[in-house]
């Protein structure tokens, strides 16, 4: 797959009315980043704001891309798995709708399928959120 992928749905297990992601930008062994346009019928929209939620699952997903990106390039299925935990969370503004968002998530940490995420948002050059997310992976479904 050739960089930016723009059509990002196969590579996360969440569907429309809840993507929060639009574009995976980049992506290596130890990081991804993506970008996402925030619309006024955004489910996390509240009085013209995308919501503090809304920043914690943009973050995610994008965790979510680095992991669905992986498992397409190895052609292993795409699985969900959950936020484990929150930690340090800081938000120091919150985006408008209309505003793209730049979201990093930068590998700390693995201990088996357990991983440890520092996440940042950005609007342009303004950070506007970060924390450090552990994701777990899901339950894998039985045929």
């Amino acid at each position: 797959m050739t960089l930016p992928i723009e059509n990002i749905t196969s590579l996360i297990p969440q569907k429309y009315p809840f993507v929060m992601v639009d574009k995976l930008l980049y992506i290596d062994e130890t990081s991804a980043r993506s970008s996402f346009y925030i619309k006024g019928d955004n489910v996390f929209v509240k009085n013209g704001f995308f919501t503090e939620g809304g920043l914690l699952e943009n973050m995610a997903q994008t965790a979510a891309l680095k992991a669905g990106y992986n498992s397409d390039a190895a052609n292993k299925p795409i699985n969900s798995g959950y936020i484990g935990s929150v930690r340090n969370l800081e938000i120091f503004s919150l985006p408008r709708v209309n505003h793209e968002l730049l979201t990093e998530m930068v590998i700390e940490n693995q201990v088996f399928d357990v991983i440890v995420f520092q996440g940042k948002v950005w609007h342009n050059d303004k950070l506007l959120a970060q924390c450090e997310m552990k994701v777990f992976p899901g339950i894998r479904k039985k045929n």
